[in-house]
């Protein structure tokens, strides 16, 4: 739960240890589901997610069209869905979470990772974008109130894997 500690009152409010195990729980059953992991002595961090074909965005909450490029990539497999990254915060954070998601990408052989955020969590969206994700848009999904963005990083686009 570290991972989802803000330091400020008024920071963002991340989910909740049960909607975290209630995500995982339902990630783990899809078809193609992929983790990684980080430990030294113990568990340092880890990411996951799962393939999404073009039929199926919708899974992650996406209901509008997809640019035209990233639906043909979608219909041949060639995009994962990022849902998770957490990684305790340390001096080297950064650096973990980056390698994680990168390394999780080209494990599936994929060429975009997609990942959505809440809009308000500033912290999160100003933090993928300095890795080279790219904001493609909003949406609300159907069962929630919550508007989130969506964004792609193109696998094999290195992030900077120099720490901090």
């Amino acid at each position: 739960m570290d991972s989802h500690e803000t330091s400020r009152p008024d920071a963002y409010c991340r989910p909740s240890r049960r909607h975290f195990l209630n995500r995982l729980a339902a990630d783990i059953r899809r078809p193609g589901f992929g983790m990684v992991i980080a430990e030294t002595d113990g568990l340092v961090g880890c990411a996951f997610g799962f393939p999404v074909r073009g039929d199926s965005f919708w899974s992650i909450g996406f209901d509008w069209s997809l640019p035209r490029g990233i639906e043909q990539l979608a219909a041949t497999g060639g995009v994962f869905a990022i849902t998770a990254v957490l990684v305790p915060p340390h001096p080297q954070d950064a650096y973990v979470a980056r390698r994680l998601q990168e390394r999780l990408l080209a494990d599936h052989q994929v060429s975009l990772g997609v990942t959505l955020v809440d809009r308000t969590d500033r912290p999160t969206l100003t933090t993928l974008r300095s890795w080279g994700w790219l904001d493609v848009g909003e949406f609300r999904q159907p069962t929630s109130a919550t508007l989130l963005r969506v964004l792609v990083l193109p696998a094999g686009e290195p992030t900077s894997l120099r720490p901090g």
